[in-house]
């Protein structure tokens, strides 16, 4: 884990001095690593259980400046894998860093083209709560955009309701409810509430679900106290 996570600041220390950490947002678990600087007087511990580093480029890209990311980052081993949609992925054995962008309307069909950093791009849907809702957090001498934690916790809650399998799901409940907690220890409970009142009505609903299955009280406590009436309707009264 000490070599992996040596390996993640060296990319961000990279990717900071080339001016890449400018135009990107760091999402997934590894966005977690600097939450606990967001949290230190909380009692929350990030547990990073994964080998994917991922980046959402928000659109459209507010640089001309042209960064060959593989190029950067082949001295480390990096090699560049193309997936059979055809985007681009970096792999090394201890990290997989991937490139994605918010996918809008019926879909994007193949990847996205990024000129300025020489990659292609994963179009995903319901990427738009991290792009929309970010923090800067300075750390390690780096200073990195990353989704809100309130944002973090609800997209990771919505994720959970898609996946196939069960270990997976838990794996995106506990994620998400373990920084929401740490949200209502610190206070702010009232921005978790703003941004689940901006959810599509879906998104609510799939919040909502997961929360009943995980039977999580403290957090549909907070949603409870909204105006937003959508949510005492059914089984969620």
């Amino acid at each position: 884990m000490e070599e992996q996570c040596d390996l993640f600041l060296k990319v961000l220390t990279k990717f900071h001095s080339s001016g890449v950490l400018d135009n990107v947002v760091l999402i997934g678990s590894w966005s977690t690593y600097f939450y606990k600087d967001y949290f230190s007087a909380q009692n929350y511990y990030p547990t990073i259980k994964t080998t994917d580093m991922d980046f959402l480029v928000p659109l459209p890209i507010k640089t001309n400046k042209k960064v060959d990311i593989a190029e950067l980052l082949r001295p480390d081993d990096f090699k560049v894998i193309f997936s059979n949609s055809g985007f681009i992925q970096l792999e090394h054995p201890g990290l997989t860093i991937e490139f994605l962008v918010p996918e809008h309307g019926k879909g994007t069909k193949g990847p996205f083209i990024l000129p300025q950093f020489g990659i292609s791009a994963q179009p995903l849907k319901m990427l738009d709560i991290l792009a929309q809702n970010t923090i800067a957090i300075e750390s390690n001498g780096i200073k990195v955009t990353v989704p809100h934690p309130a944002a973090y916790g609800l997209h990771k809650l919505i994720v959970s309701q898609r996946r196939t399998s069960k270990e997976k799901m838990l794996k995106d409940q506990e994620s998400g409810l373990s920084v929401l907690h740490a949200l209502i220890e610190k206070g702010e409970s009232d921005t978790i509430k703003t941004m689940f009142n901006k959810l599509l009505p879906s998104w609510r609903e799939k919040v909502l679900d997961a929360l009943t299955k995980y039977d999580d009280q403290d957090v549909m406590r907070v949603l409870k106290q909204t105006e937003n009436i959508e949510i005492h309707r059914g089984r969620h009264r």
